[in-house]
């Protein structure tokens, strides 16, 4: 794919996967040849398979008839081909027939499904949040019946959270489930917006349900999770109805459905009223997913914006015309479409380390050789995970934008492509937790409840980047030490004023999540400035050093928009009235 070379840049040069497998608690690591020979070859499925099911998924979609949903022509296919060749069981358990390789090994293979086509890859992705609950929190005999068969790709998984009434609020979930004397549990209610509820790619479909029981305190504190498959054990289908698929924007290919659990059959996941922590297994490892999601969309809008303003010919450059045998100058020559496609590049690029960089934190938790080793991956990771996912997602859709924009008219209209990754992407922003929650986690909870921890711990990686970068990149390693001071600062201040008032972590938070998700691409274009300086004698270095220097100068600056924002407190969002902020409605919202 076109980002290869920036790829292995960051994978080889910048985050030295190799030497990193060698540090954990992990026999026979992985080294260069196996990372790349898995690069390559996932590479040469995603363009051969799935890229060119894209557009065939977004205009066929799904359809349902009796229950039984079909997918677009050729993912059935294309999934089996995925199957055969063993990428589903790429880092699952060798004990239950995966490969056993480090977690973060499927970021890699998500990455080229999802740049290839998003709406299929989330049929395997799905089972990612699947196995990690089970694997962590399932029962011997849940393990047995579940994860060979989940890890082989033979089934599919899927989370079933959403309630229509209770959106994010999973605590005022209303699905029952009523104990039977065998030990199983019978699940009565219905759930919505269920990425790849229903489909016929595989022969089951192993759904993790949150519910309650009957006497359950109220609120989260009484939610359950259960194992709910599609086909019982013994080959009877199970009372999972699809209702409906939804209607939605874009990801067409993919099914989102309506399910309803009528009295079908369960299995209880670890304890009664515990199901709220193993959800959280799950919907960590989801949110680095999606916000890794929302980069490969930009990635593939960038690639195609930045071919078309190669060859698009208008006007002339203002300093004169740089193509004098052609009509017009082609547009990269003028300096707005190079401010949208700098900005692309940077965003997408630092987005990918920052995920990376999450992959390397989530093998340290489980493989680091020492507990001091595993503490700080933990911290860090906690840290970052709604930056990866909150952040990522929100400047992965505004990349987009820019790669329609700089299509002019033609990026408005279908022929071209590129408005499909638009349409895809919005839902990055939504599912997992929208923006606002991702906001709230990582001040509310992650910051101020943890006494700045994984902050503390950032701030100190950056500082150590900086002093690394004085001598070859002053101008960056000033900017880097100025910034960890001012995060710092501002992160204190917002705990002093949420002392009087709590609404000012709200009032602050998103604003705080945009300007910590600058800071953390900061620290991580100067490591990728830092290696680049190391080859500054070839274009691609000096590329990679000038594309750091136009974040720095460019986008950094955006810090400052958010800070002032947040040092304007809460006032003018909590003063007006709910009738002044609703009045002209047709009818009162009270």
């Amino acid at each position: 794919m076109a980002f290869e070379q920036d790829r292995r840049f960051l994978v080889h040069d910048v985050l030295d996967y190799s030497g990193h497998y060698a540090s954990l608690d992990f026999p026979d690591a992985p080294g260069r040849e196996l990372i790349d020979a898995i690069l390559d070859e996932v590479g040469r499925f995603a363009l051969k398979e799935l890229k060119p099911l894209n557009r065939i998924g977004d205009e066929h979609g799904c359809t349902l008839a009796d229950g039984v949903v079909t997918t677009p022509p050729g993912f059935k296919e294309a999934y089996q081909k995925f199957v055969e060749g063993g990428w589903a069981s790429l880092t699952g358990t060798v004990e239950y027939g995966g490969q056993g390789l480090p977690d973060s090994m499927s970021l890699f293979l998500e990455e080229l499904l999802c740049c290839a086509n998003l709406a299929w890859a989330m049929y395997p992705g799905l089972s990612r949040g699947v196995l990690e609950a089970l694997e962590s929190h399932g029962s011997a005999d849940q393990k047995r019946d579940f994860l060979t068969k989940l890890i082989s790709g033979e089934w599919t998984g899927t989370m079933c959270l959403t309630e229509s009434h209770a959106g994010s609020d999973v605590g005022l979930a209303r699905t029952r489930a009523e104990a039977d004397a065998d030990g199983t549990y019978r699940i009565t209610g219905s759930k919505i917006f269920i990425s790849a509820g229903e489909h016929d790619l595989a022969e089951n479909i192993v759904h993790l349900v949150l519910a309650r029981v009957d006497g359950a305190p109220d609120g989260t504190k009484g939610i359950s999770m259960f194992v709910v498959p599609k086909f019982n054990l013994d080959g009877t289908r199970n009372q999972v109805v699809c209702g409906a698929i939804e209607e939605k924007m874009g990801i067409h290919g993919n099914a989102t459905c309506v399910l309803h659990f009528e009295a079908a059959k369960g299995y209880l996941v670890g304890e009664e009223n515990d199901g709220m922590r193993y959800m959280f297994t799950m919907m960590n490892a989801a949110r680095i997913v999606v916000g890794l999601q929302g980069i490969c969309l930009a990635q593939a809008a960038y690639e195609r914006a930045a071919e078309y303003a190669t060859q698009r010919l208008q006007m002339r450059s203002l300093s004169g015309p740089k193509a004098p045998d052609q009509p017009a100058d082609p547009i990269i020559v003028h300096p707005d479409v190079r401010r949208m496609l700098l900005t692309q590049k940077a965003l997408i690029e630092g987005g990918r380390a920052l995920v990376y960089f999450a992959g390397q934190l989530i093998d340290l938790v489980e493989l680091g050789k020492d507990e001091e080793i595993r503490d700080e991956a933990s911290e860090l990771l906690d840290f970052l995970t709604p930056i990866v996912k909150g952040f990522l997602t929100e400047v992965s859709f505004e990349s987009i934008n820019h790669g329609v924009q700089v299509f002019g008219g033609h990026g408005f209209i279908r022929e071209t492509g590129v408005e499909q990754f638009l349409r895809d992407a919005r839902i990055t922003l939504l599912y997992e937790g929208t923006t606002g929650i991702q906001a709230l986690d990582l001040l509310g909870r992650k910051v101020l409840m943890n006494q700045g921890k994984g902050l503390i711990r950032m701030i100190t990686r950056m500082d150590e980047i900086a002093a690394a970068c004085q001598s070859a990149l002053p101008d960056i390693a000033d900017a880097l030490t100025q910034l960890g001071k001012q995060w710092g600062e501002v992160s204190f201040a917002i705990g002093v004023a949420a002392q009087d008032d709590p609404e000012e972590i709200g009032a602050a938070s998103v604003d705080y999540l945009f300007y910590s998700g600058y800071a953390v691409l900061a620290y991580l274009w100067a490591r990728m400035a830092l290696t680049a300086s190391e080859r500054a004698d070839d274009a691609y270095g000096r590329g990679k050093i000038a594309t750091a220097r136009f974040y720095f100068q460019r986008l950094l600056p955006r810090t400052l928009a958010h800070k002032a924002a947040i040092e304007a407190g809460g006032a003018s969002l909590m003063q007006i009235s709910d009738e002044a902020l609703t009045s002209g409605l047709s009818t009162p919202v009270r």
